[in-house]
């Protein structure tokens, strides 16, 4: 199977996926070195590679770059993060053409203006559902492989509330995306209602610090979810590390006491396929 099949699969089955969040490449090949069976590519860990908050700033070429990068690097489905398709349903056809051509074997779409807002922040809009269906449409009909896996997002639980929230997935799923994804849910009561709510899949957004609280993977996969984002662990971890080892030298130009922070240089090679890209130069380059 390819990874598109490999994903449907996945979210077929009865088991939830546990998919790390990674935001750059490199540490997309780290996901897939752990073992996980996919990774999400998050647009806001982009943004905040990038320089900038959440909020929206980087454009579709700088997300789609970003995304084609990583699906050459690995193996394993990637799931992206395309904001609100960055306009309106016109703009939804050009960014699901995009995405398609990366390889990338699901991506979401989420029912805010443009541009958007984590979806943690605090004052977000969203549009119609009757604009936001029209954007699954579009999106649907724009897709030439009908294993690229298609996800909804609503912001709508702040503004309207939950069951609202839940409506409008519905109207998502029924528009013909694939998998169901009410963002932050402020309590385990409501996480618990969506999945059995939702006329499809449903994907759960885990993270410390937002709105919603953090369960253990097997109480997710109780409540009925069938996927899991994990999307600022891993970029959070980076920052705190790197913060360490710089306050280190700092102080005196060396890093004792924080050794532990680093990787080896064999480590770090092999996080590279170095050895992969010598035998390619030995194969190519050294030819008799």
């Amino acid at each position: 199977m390819n990874p598109r099949q490999k994903l449907r699969t996945m979210i077929e089955g009865g088991s939830y996926t546990i998919v790390p969040g990674a935001f750059d490449t490199l540490t997309a090949r780290l996901v897939e070195r752990a073992g996980f069976a996919a990774v999400y590519l998050t647009g806001g860990g982009y943004s905040r590679a990038s320089g900038y908050p959440d909020i929206g700033l980087l454009t579709l070429s700088e997300n789609v770059r970003f995304i084609g990068m990583t699906v050459e690097a690995v193996e394993i489905p990637v799931i992206a993060d395309a904001d609100t398709g960055y306009g309106n349903a016109l703009n939804v056809i050009r960014t699901v053409r995009e995405y398609e051509k990366t390889g990338v074997a699901a991506f979401h779409l989420e029912d805010q203006v443009f541009p958007k807002k984590c979806g943690h922040y605090e004052g977000k809009e969203v549009v119609s559902t009757a604009e936001m269906v029209g954007k699954i449409k579009a999106a649907v009909d724009t897709r030439r492989d009908p294993d690229l896996v298609l996800i909804a997002r609503s912001d709508a639980r702040a503004q309207e509330g939950l069951e609202r929230a839940i409506e409008r997935v519905n109207a998502y799923l029924e528009a013909g995306a694939d998998v169901g994804f009410v963002e932050a849910p402020e309590s385990v009561e409501e996480l618990r209602r969506i999945p059995g709510a939702l006329k499809g899949p449903a994907l759960a957004n885990v993270f410390e610090g937002g709105k919603t609280p953090m369960l253990p993977a097997g109480a997710l996969e109780a409540m009925g979810f069938r996927l899991g984002i994990y999307p600022s662990q891993t970029q959070r971890a980076a920052i705190r590390a790197i913060e360490r080892v710089l306050a280190a030298l700092k102080g005196d130009g060396e890093i004792k006491g924080t050794e532990g922070e680093l990787a080896s240089f064999a480590e770090r090679e092999e996080a590279v396929g170095t050895a992969l890209w010598r035998g390619r130069e030995e194969k190519y380059l050294r030819l008799p």
